[in-house]
């Protein structure tokens, strides 16, 4: 009697491991990632006595098609960190680690107002860049630290319309250049945006007036809300202790390490490359060092 081909059976057999490998390994590798942060971020917490929280947004792949993702702070972020804040004891300093290009205003000021009622320390680490609803959180820290090249962002809210994402100090500007020749249209956006310029400026004196007081607190909500510069302008360190802002470079080594184990999609472009020092040296074949 006839039976099925062993070969068949291996090639059967194989396919449905190197699937089940496909859909298993990622989740794998991405537990064991998880796990190296969180052992990593406790040594953080018992060599500086800190709550470590983090709050990283890169471009992240799901799944096993390595489709990218783009992060931004949102409604579950804020759940997730007032949690954190939540159950962090009475005068514990908190170290919020922050990585983003921003998000939901609603999101970013919930974080930044539970982090500015924590009875205890706040410190904002920022190696890299915290824009937007990111520079928000950060205003309601006690110190900032970043990276010497690390960047803030302006705080201008951005008005969604059906041409696009718009500052609202500019519509506001058009509104009045305009003035009677102005649309229906041109005037609501123009309203709009002026109860969410004042929204915002009144938060950022809220996160401020206690540190540097109410006058500085409304020149500096002036300043990042009402259009001096683009919605993507770096803020550097030098430039926001020029506002008033406690800023220090003293970002402790781990937090780098940290950012590590926080890996961008892979893409398929070229990318940034260099050998890590101090290295090994290289040899040519055995005719000494180069």
């Amino acid at each position: 009697m006839a039976g099925t081909p062993v070969g068949i059976d291996f090639v059967s057999l194989l396919f449905w491991l190197l699937f089940l490998y496909l859909i298993l390994h990622p989740q794998l590798q991405y537990k064991s990632l998880i796990g190296a942060r969180l052992k990593l971020i406790k040594a953080i917490e018992d060599k500086y006595k800190w709550r470590v929280i983090t709050l990283i947004h890169r471009q992240e792949r799901v799944g096993f098609l390595g489709i990218p993702v783009y992060r931004f702070i949102d409604i579950d972020d804020s759940e997730a960190v007032l949690r954190a804040i939540r159950t962090t004891p009475k005068g514990q300093p908190i170290a919020l680690i922050l990585h983003t290009p921003g998000g939901l205003v609603l999101a970013a000021s919930q974080i930044a107002r539970a982090l500015k009622r924590h009875e205890g320390k706040k410190i904002v680490i920022i190696p890299h860049y915290a824009m937007s609803g990111g520079t928000l959180i950060a205003l309601a820290a006690d110190e900032i630290r970043m990276d010497p090249a690390a960047v803030l962002g302006p705080l201008d809210p951005q008005l969604q319309t059906p041409k696009g994402a718009f500052p609202a100090p500019s519509i506001i500007k058009v509104a009045e250049e305009k003035g009677a020749n102005a649309s229906d249209d041109t005037l609501i956006y123009a309203d709009v945006a002026k109860k969410a310029l004042k929204e915002i400026q009144d938060l950022i004196v809220e996160l401020l007036r206690d540190k540097v007081g109410e006058e500085k607190a409304r020149m500096i909500a002036d300043k990042l809300t009402s259009g001096y510069y683009t919605h993507d302008y770096p803020i550097t360190v030098e430039e926001a202790r020029s506002l008033g802002l406690n800023v220090s470079t003293d970002v402790p080594p781990e937090v780098y390490q940290l950012m590590e184990l926080y890996p961008q999609a892979l893409q398929q472009r070229p990318g940034v490359e260099f050998i890590p020092r101090p290295h090994v040296p290289y040899y040519n074949h055995g005719q000494g060092a180069r």
